[in-house]
């Protein structure tokens, strides 16, 4: 059985509709799969209602924490998103990317780059899946609309020139306490893995602090995304050193955008017998199968 836990459509900063990204993981000889666009689960009705007899689509999302002023992400499935305080949680961060994405067009439109906020809302609605409602503006909308303006050359070159942690149009936003998130998706019936905590972004340069990591395992965190494309092997070693340390589970993933990332679906997978172990404590929602 191939499992990955981590994928992105359209409805966040993925390339690929919900449905697409589901045919695309069929296609890749995936059994299971993890839809877990950023702060939203929007995408799941149209990515459902394309699964397949034996396949297995897991309802999730990628929540945004941040730590000392850098972003710390958390893969949550499923959960009761009309949980009622997660989903207060969840409606702040999504209308607070609205307002940090009006800021970097502001921004960028003072430092000369016409862009316009209705270019980039086009963008995002057309990437929406026909504008599944709950879609999130992120700042691969903005890049896009930076290289229409021909301000960049292409979406990397935008967040390295202007979007990126520290570039002239970059604004911060809120995020979660990443212990108090875990509290908050544990609450809602849901279980957790830290996305690629090798990765980070802002004043904190290097990986997730294991300090940190201790406390949101003492929280209810089930597991670590220690295997991802953008870990090399001694970075994937450390992180299982630490999961095995904390009791936790070891998952792999694509962390798939499509054309951002290259379609790589089912490049990382997760164990079943890890899968089965993290999903165990689950009580918010069910995988979807067909029929």
């Amino acid at each position: 059985m191939r499992i990955d836990l981590h994928s992105h459509s359209s409805v966040s900063d993925g390339t690929e509709p919900p449905a697409g990204v589901v045919e695309r993981a069929v296609a890749a000889g995936l059994d299971v799969l993890a839809l877990t666009d950023h702060d939203t689960v929007a995408g799941l009705p149209a990515a459902a209602a394309r699964v397949p007899a034996g396949f297995t689509l897991v309802p999730g999302m990628e929540l945004s924490c941040a730590h000392a002023g850098a972003s710390v992400h958390l893969l949550c499935y499923l959960f009761d998103p009309a949980a009622a305080v997660l989903a207060a949680e969840l409606d702040r961060i999504r209308r607070d990317r609205v307002l940090r994405a009006e800021a970097m067009v502001h921004r960028l439109r003072d430092a000369g780059v016409d862009v316009t906020w209705e270019g980039v809302r086009r963008i995002a609605d057309a990437d929406a899946d026909g504008g599944a409602e709950g879609g999130v503006i992120g700042r691969p909308h903005i890049a896009r609309a930076i290289v229409e303006a021909g301000a960049a050359a292409d979406v990397q070159g935008a967040f390295d020139a202007w979007i990126g942690s520290g570039g002239p149009a970059y604004v911060a936003r809120y995020a979660l306490d990443p212990v108090r998130a875990v509290s908050l998706v544990r609450a809602a019936g849901g279980v957790c893995v830290l996305a690629h905590p090798a990765r980070s972004e802002g004043v904190l340069t290097g990986a997730v602090p294991t300090g940190v990591v201790e406390r949101m395992a003492e929280a209810g965190l089930g597991g670590i995304e220690a295997d991802h494309p953008t870990h090399d092997d001694t970075e994937s070693a450390y992180w299982r050193d630490i999961a095995a340390g904390l009791g936790l589970v070891v998952t792999g993933s694509s962390d798939d955008h499509g054309d951002l990332t290259g379609h790589r679906l089912g490049c990382r997978t997760t164990a079943p017998e890890a899968y089965e172990r993290l999903v165990a404590p689950a009580t918010g929602a069910v995988p979807i199968t067909a029929g």
